[in-house]
């Protein structure tokens, strides 16, 4: 048996039946480097040296959540979250319905631009989302629904958009890679290679919205898990332009750098240094930064010991291997298992940052002695590895929306969180990459 496959469906099966997510991979992580015959004690080492490589994924996450956490208290989301419910209690009918559809795109860009605009990733749905609650239970809206729309904009916008998070995925990430495997490639192709996958994804928004959760949902109205501490604005005119230019030049900062840690910090010191949030309070701003985005961190710093693990046990490459003698010259098929091994690598890893370096390795060349072109094999690779991101347990893309929507207990992580992204993105995804290779 393929230790590989063993572990990713151990730790799948264990977090379906809600075993906590780090439990859940360390278990995992252990039986496959035994069915590989590594041994308890080497099986740990591998283990334990993958964590050191997630430190700087969760002192980012860290550092993006203090950024969160001062913008959220230049109360801009309470006000957002106010006049929405303002217009929810004049509206009924049919203007009801407008508005829950004038909502959910206010979500979409919010979620778009946490990628390539804003440097917060996930960190302002803790922040924007819970205020928005008593909302979507007004207007009856499926909170599945909202959670494809936070998982599109988190997933959908690196794959094409090479900005913000989306330029390091697709230039420092993938085309790295892909050029450091023997593809010769420009950077600027790498976004247009990813198009056809990322209509995938907008296909199974539409029919996650339009079609699955399209119905109304009911919820009670509870008292929130974690409460907000509301604070007046004195200012609001002065707190939206120094938010805006936190904002730019905490852009820039990582740009420039390819930090998120650096533009995280730019943001939260242009908020102290012109009063936006005082110093003596920013000891709680890191504070809650951290135990914002802890569970998260951790869990990502987990994934990087199974990472380490799975390519310890050598059974990566013998999987790709044993699916390459299925299909001698055969490229259909051989675009469908590329796929298929890239998704059950991925699921178990939970980020597509972190699955590329793996793939490409044992693609690139696959793809080269089949004949691939390099947009197809581009398209493939990139593909691959954002495969199951939308719909691993242990990704940030479905992580995130959990810890908004799940604020008053009424959201599961696994069956209205990873579920549904996983049926709406995971499967198209599928579908398109393979046409990706097939035409380009």
């Amino acid at each position: 048996m393929n230790a590989v496959i063993i572990g990713v469906i151990l730790m799948l099966g264990l977090t379906l039946v809600r075993v906590n997510v780090i439990v859940a991979m360390t278990i995992s992580a252990l039986v496959a480097g035994l069915t590989a015959g590594m041994g308890l004690k080497e099986s740990i080492d591998a283990f334990n040296s993958g964590l050191s490589s997630g430190a700087e994924i969760a002192l980012s996450y860290a550092m993006l959540g203090a950024f969160a956490v001062a913008i959220s208290k230049s109360g801009l989301t309470r006000i957002l979250a106010a006049k929405l419910l303002a217009k929810v209690n004049a509206q009924t009918g049919s203007s009801e319905t407008l508005l829950s559809y004038f909502i959910l795109f206010i979500i979409l860009i919010c979620a778009i631009s946490s990628q390539n605009l804003v440097p917060v990733h996930i960190a302002f749905i803790p922040i924007l989302i819970p205020p928005l609650l008593v909302v979507f239970n007004k207007l009856r809206l499926d909170r599945r629904a909202i959670a494809c729309i936070l998982t599109f904009g988190l997933a959908t916008s690196y794959m094409v958009l090479p900005y913000g998070f989306g330029g390091i995925y697709l230039y420092s990430i993938l085309h790295k890679n892909l050029v450091d495997n023997g593809l010769e490639i420009v950077n600027t192709s790498v976004p247009l290679a990813m198009i056809i996958p990322a209509i995938g994804m907008f296909v199974g928004l539409l029919i996650a919205l339009f079609i699955t959760y399209r119905k109304r949902r009911e919820y009670t109205n509870t008292t929130l898990t974690v409460e907000s501490k509301q604070t007046e604005i004195d200012n609001p005119k002065k707190v939206m332009m120094v938010g805006l230019f936190a904002v730019v030049a905490s852009l820039i900062a990582q740009n420039a750098s390819g930090s998120m840690i650096l533009g995280g910090l730019v943001g939260v010191v242009i908020f102290s240094v012109f009063g936006v949030v005082k110093w003596e309070e920013n000891g709680d701003v890191f504070s809650k930064g951290v135990a914002m985005m802890a569970m998260i961190g951790f869990i990502m710093i987990s994934a990087q010991g199974f990472a380490a693990v799975m390519k310890e046990t050598g059974h990566v490459a013998s999987l790709v291997h044993s699916s390459a003698a299925i299909f001698d010259g055969n490229k259909p098929m051989a675009a469908a298992v590329i796929l298929l091994v890239g998704l059950f690598i991925t699921m178990g890893i939970g980020s597509s940052f972190s699955t590329v370096p793996i793939i490409a390795t044992l693609f690139v060349p696959l793809c080269l002695e089949l004949n691939f072109s390099v947009m197809a094999t581009a398209a493939l690779v990139g593909t691959a590895g954002a495969l199951g991101d939308a719909g691993s347990p242990a990704s940030d893309s479905t992580l995130g929306p959990t810890s908004g929507l799940n604020a008053d207990g009424q959201h599961d992580h696994i069956w209205d969180s990873v579920v549904p992204t996983f049926i709406h993105f995971n499967l198209p995804l599928l579908v398109f990459g393979w046409i990706a290779a097939m035409v380009l």
